[in-house]
């Protein structure tokens, strides 16, 4: 059933409902000085079970997870940030949370799918027929997307940290949660991220004593960057040596720097130019 649509008929249905989430939550804050909530979470819920739907189709196209070249790498950081979200974004409705993932998923999407060439090529068998090494890919992209949540609530921190500074108690603070409940999710997201991402490394470590020669050392070198950078910044925030506003700004120093290691990720492979059967321009 999901296969009589390509991959690309889904994923653009997902990203034109994150869109829609996005300029439906930009006129209600013109309108009426605050977020629709409860309409901008169910558009992002609707366009996360589209994009989940063609996810998978792309999956069985290329027999495995779809993480072969910068359209999927991106669909999938969205996805999972989009996951997230739906998690504990219930907590945040009345607030900017679901919005700014709006804008988030919409950009990644909408951008992916706008420049043909990073989907110019067919990767069938990415992970060959190792499940661990597909495994240590899809956790560390997953994470990736968990440091986008967290970029987002470190936006609302500095946010609220402003309006807070400059004693500015109209509308824009009634939208943000309080600033300790900012940075207890800050911290819990980039816990959660550095856990998922050592479960990554762990996973390619094992499989590198094993097998060191079907290890990039690209891939590997780009991914240790992101997790070090990760735990470093989790070390300090928890020792109390890194907090408030610059530990808001490291948490989206963080997400961009995820976002520029999948470069050398994508670069180390050898893809096929070819049309995955079923899709469309």
């Amino acid at each position: 059933m999901l296969s009589a649509l390509s991959d690309r008929t889904w994923l653009w249905a997902a990203a034109g409902c994150y869109f829609a989430g996005l300029a439906f939550g930009t006129i209600a804050l013109l309108r009426r000085g605050r977020p629709a909530g409860a309409a901008t979470y169910a558009l992002i819920a609707i366009g996360y079970v589209l994009q989940l739907a063609g996810l998978t189709v792309r999956g069985r196209a290329v027999g495995g997870c779809p993480l072969g070249n910068p359209f999927e790498l991106l669909q999938f950081t969205a996805w999972s940030a989009t996951t997230l979200y739906l998690i504990v974004g219930v907590a945040f409705r009345h607030s900017l949370l679901g919005y700014l993932t709006a804008a988030l998923a919409a950009g990644l999407t909408l951008s992916s799918l706008a420049v043909p060439a990073w989907d110019a090529s067919q990767r069938t068998q990415l992970f060959g027929s190792n499940p661990w090494i597909e495994l240590h890919a899809a956790l560390a992209v997953f994470s990736y997307g968990v440091f986008g949540l967290l970029a987002l609530t470190s936006v609302m921190f500095l946010l609220r940290h402003r309006t807070l500074k400059a004693k500015d108690l109209g509308w824009w603070a009634a939208l943000l949660p309080p600033i300790r409940d900012l940075d207890l999710i800050g911290v819990r997201l980039l816990g959660t991220g550095a856990v998922i991402l050592t479960a990554a490394l762990a996973v390619i470590v094992l499989f590198f004593a094993r097998e060191p020669a079907a290890v990039s050392v690209a891939k590997f070198a780009a991914t240790s960057l992101v997790w070090l950078a990760c735990v470093t910044t989790l070390a300090l925030r928890l020792r109390g040596r890194l907090i408030a506003q610059r530990f808001a700004l490291l948490g989206i120093a963080l997400f961009v720097a995820a976002l520029l290691s999948l470069v050398p990720v994508d670069g180390s492979r050898q893809g096929t130019p070819a049309r995955v059967e079923g899709r469309t321009p």
